[in-house]
């Protein structure tokens, strides 16, 4: 879908040829000059029509709108998360016109964060999954006019926003796709992919590199399955060689049946989404080539299948990790953690500024939090509060969670250093405290995403979260060391 913006008022966005108008009405909204504004005025004071978020007026072909069709739609206080809601609603209320162009406008002043909230929900309301199916419709809409004005430039605001799409629907397309559509190696083709664009490098390790490295917590879980394990590494080099690089860390099984210790039968489907932890580093590799920011990031990705094959790694089996802890296996369907721990100690070469994992790990995290947040754990305070206030800015939430000593406890055994799991109580914390053993060299922050990934139900499918959260945090991440650059720059001068 292509994004376009202008600085236009009411009137301006009007007179936009498009097939159909969508205006934001907050409720700072006063009536202006035109007759579009003059229409709005008299259905607010009837009580057609109001600002409260979501109350929508549908209009064809009114006076002074050069669209047939027109939705005015309220989106209360302006703010991004009002105007996301406004948008996704008038969206949905187009979709059987088959527009295929849409103008969008703000009848009032928009902050930067209302214009990227708004951009973000058109593609979102209009998304559609396309590539298994045999006679594909894809989303109608294929062009966005944007058209704002407020007392900043608004231009960087939308220029990240349709970065940030790029990433977020590359993140739903992988976790979308079906698990034979999606394995390991396919996965590795698309990271692969990534690679063509300036500034980012890929390398797919096999079997046999894997295995050289001593990964044998990763190995273990691939060992059920005849789909071939792949270890991918991205990197976006950005910055100086110089610079620390931030590490994300994503959760790639493919296909997740719970290995010995099976999983129910029921919606089982939709462990293909296992992998949406790998997705969404895909995804933030693909907005970093749009952005392009000056700072370095690499993105390593463990992923393999979990089957139960009579090759597959049993309850009670010791592994060992690529760090040399041993690890007895209680549960494989408690396999993410095996996988990642062996790449969480393979960040360590890269003497990281900080390493994020990502993973569908835990539905003890979706009891705790639903669908609304994702669970962030850490016992960095400035790694918690930079990531806190990226969800908040990106609309993208996070939830810090506790990472108290005790809570390890249930991991110990007479059998290994640590047990892959403890007991039900508290189970998305003593997954974290299992991930925490292997990062005593790095700053480390993990982000469960098991609740925030996808949707089920009617509406299923992923979401591509949390890429949205994490291009803020790297981006920030971008502002801190040009701040940092700059003082330098000036302290040299003064001492010269």
């Amino acid at each position: 879908m292509n994004f376009e913006f202008k600085t236009l008022d009411l009137v301006a966005i009007a007179a936009e040829k498009s097939d159909a108008l969508i205006v934001l009405l907050t409720d700072a909204y006063k009536p202006g000059k035109g007759e579009l504004a003059g229409l709005i005025a008299k259905a607010l004071k009837a009580g057609d029509l109001e600002t409260k978020t979501g109350k929508s007026l549908q209009l064809y072909q009114p006076s002074g709108a050069a669209s047939k069709h027109v939705v005015l739609v309220g989106a209360g206080d302006g703010s991004p998360k009002q105007v996301r809601k406004a948008v996704m609603a008038a969206v949905g209320a187009i979709k059987s016109a088959g527009a295929k162009k849409l103008s969008l406008g703000f009848a009032a002043p928009a902050t930067a964060g209302a214009l990227r909230a708004a951009v973000l929900a058109a593609a979102d309301a209009s998304y559609v999954y396309t590539t298994t199916k045999s006679k594909p419709q894809g989303r109608a809409l294929t062009h966005v006019l944007i058209g704002a004005q407020g007392s900043a430039d608004l231009k960087p605001a939308f220029d990240l926003a349709v970065g940030a799409v790029k990433g977020i629907e590359l993140a739903k397309e992988w976790g979308n796709r079906p698990p034979n559509h999606a394995t390991p190696t396919l996965l590795s083709h698309a990271a692969k992919e990534l690679a063509k664009h300036s500034k980012i490098s890929c390398e797919v390790l096999g079997p046999k590199q894997v295995a050289k490295l001593g990964m044998g917590s990763f190995m273990a879980v691939a060992q059920g399955s005849r789909q071939e394990l792949r270890f991918i590494v991205l990197r976006y080099d950005g910055a100086a060689k110089s610079q620390a690089p931030t590490v994300l860390v994503g959760k790639g099984i493919t296909f997740d049946t719970g290995g010995i210790s099976i999983k129910p039968a029921a919606e089982m489907d939709e462990m293909k989404y296992d992998m949406c932890g790998a997705a969404s580093v895909l995804g933030v590799f693909r907005s970093l080539a749009e952005l392009k920011p000056n700072i370095n990031v690499v993105g390593l990705i463990p992923s393999c299948e979990n089957m139960p094959d009579g090759l597959a790694v049993k309850p009670g089996d010791v592994v060992t990790s690529m760090s040399g802890q041993t690890i007895e296996v209680l549960n494989t369907d408690a396999e993410g953690r095996l996988i990642l721990c062996d790449a969480l100690t393979y960040a360590e070469r890269f003497k990281p500024a900080a390493v994020i994992d990502i993973a569908t790990l835990t539905g003890a995290c979706v009891i705790a939090l639903g669908a609304v947040r994702s669970g962030m754990f850490t016992e960095n305070e400035e790694l918690a509060e930079q990531l806190s206030k990226a969800g908040e800015s990106s609309l993208d939430l996070c939830w810090r969670m506790p990472l108290d000593e005790e809570y390890a406890e249930g991991l110990k055994t007479h059998f290994a250093d640590v047990a892959n799991v403890a007991g039900r109580a508290g189970g998305a914390i003593t997954a974290a405290k299992f991930l925490q053993r292997f990062t005593a060299k790095f700053s480390w922050a993990h982000l469960d995403i098991a609740g925030t990934a996808w949707k089920s139900g009617a509406a299923k499918g992923a979401t591509g979260r949390p890429v949205g959260l994490l291009l803020d945090f790297l981006l920030a991440q971008t502002a801190k060391a040009q701040v940092s650059t700059k003082h330098a720059k000036q302290s040299r001068a003064k001492a010269a």
